[in-house]
């Protein structure tokens, strides 16, 4: 496969014969965005192109006036000499895979993507390819989610328990995509309350047409509320800030694939550690890799150096994309200083 269907500029992934960049990390004339997230959606582009699915929350990401072309998942189009189609990567609502074909080459890159299931989009789908550029957020060994129903369960546990003692429980999560799954996912034991920001989001969603439970944001509470019973949905920023002072008792988790870690619980100061990620695992980022097929790799976002490592000494052409300094053996004394402890009760296991 030719070099030059996509190369790396300090922009960000361009395809020179397309004329487009991919999720570019300044302004560009064309820019194809895999999903709204703040760091792989920026503003000041000349024309976005994304799936039609995720256009609120792009719009909401970048201002009604954005100038974002849409194309359906699965619809291909021609720009230059190439065909780019996009295609559901599983991650949040709207999250695509970009395809890109020309002469019968194929280059896919996969944005962030997961595989576990999740009831606020569509599920990934393999993409065959010769060229695959997939991100290695959680790309080493010692990253392995557990199912999310059982996880689900252990946080609506957490909430009976506390409205049992008193106390409220305040989650913090990402205001855009993890929040929304994991409102989709709970059985809605009491009110739930949001910050703003995470309302946002729950607004995006269901413009789109997702469905969610009732939610309030927290600055509509009256003064005098008492907050047990409740549980608030935050975003991580908020905890150890005066915007806590309003709940009675609280008591704090955070909801993220880091939470896997031993220490980092305390690292980020809160009482309860939640492990749901809506990037995939070690175990799917593997089984992924397999279902796609591709001849060559270049590794994204994350323990590049690592993964790719690991496909070159099984005798695949693969490569970290950011050809900084290698990482891999800090990912290895990762692994020895992080392993989860079997039966550690302090930190919950939530995908």
């Amino acid at each position: 496969m030719s070099e030059s269907l996509l190369v790396r500029t300090d922009r960000g992934l361009y395809c020179p014969l397309g004329d487009f960049y991919i999720d570019p990390v300044r302004g560009v004339p064309r820019a194809v965005l895999t999903h709204a997230h703040a760091d792989h959606a920026r503003a000041g582009c000349g024309r976005y192109l994304a799936a039609s699915e995720g256009v609120e929350l792009l719009h909401w990401r970048l201002g009604l006036s954005a100038p974002i072309d849409t194309i359906r998942y699965g619809e291909s189009l021609q720009l230059g000499s190439v065909r780019l189609s996009l295609h559901p990567s599983g991650h949040v609502l709207g999250a695509s895979q970009v395809r890109i074909e020309h002469q019968g080459q194929v280059a896919v890159v996969t944005g962030d993507f997961k595989l576990q299931a999740d009831p606020t989009c569509r599920p990934w789908e393999p993409v065959r390819c010769h060229h695959w550029i997939p991100e290695s957020t959680f790309a080493l060994p010692v990253f392995r989610w557990p199912d999310t129903s059982q996880v689900i369960a252990q946080i609506e546990r957490w909430w009976k328990e506390c409205k049992e003692s008193g106390r409220t429980p305040v989650l913090a999560a990402y205001a855009l995509g993890k929040s929304q799954r994991l409102l989709a996912s709970l059985a809605p034991l009491g009110p739930i309350y949001t910050h703003g920001a995470v309302e946002h989001g729950n607004q995006a969603y269901r413009k789109a047409g997702v469905v969610l439970p009732s939610t309030q944001t927290v600055s509509t509470m009256p003064a005098d509320y008492r907050t047990q019973g409740a549980l608030i949905l935050a975003v991580p920023a908020a905890l150890g800030s005066p915007w806590m002072r309003r709940f009675t008792n609280p008591t704090t988790a955070l909801a993220s694939g880091w939470m896997l870690l031993r220490g980092m619980r305390r690292q980020r100061g809160v009482d309860r550690g939640f492990v749901v990620s809506d990037h995939v695992d070690w175990p799917d980022w593997l089984k992924a890799f397999e279902a796609v097929g591709p001849q060559r790799v270049w590794v994204a976002h994350g323990y590049q150096h690592a993964a790719a490592r690991y496909l070159q000494e099984r005798g695949i052409d693969a490569k970290p994309l950011d050809p900084g300094p290698n990482t891999a053996v800090d990912a290895e004394e990762l692994l020895e200083r992080e392993e989860p402890e079997d039966g550690q009760e302090d930190v919950e296991l939530i995908r």
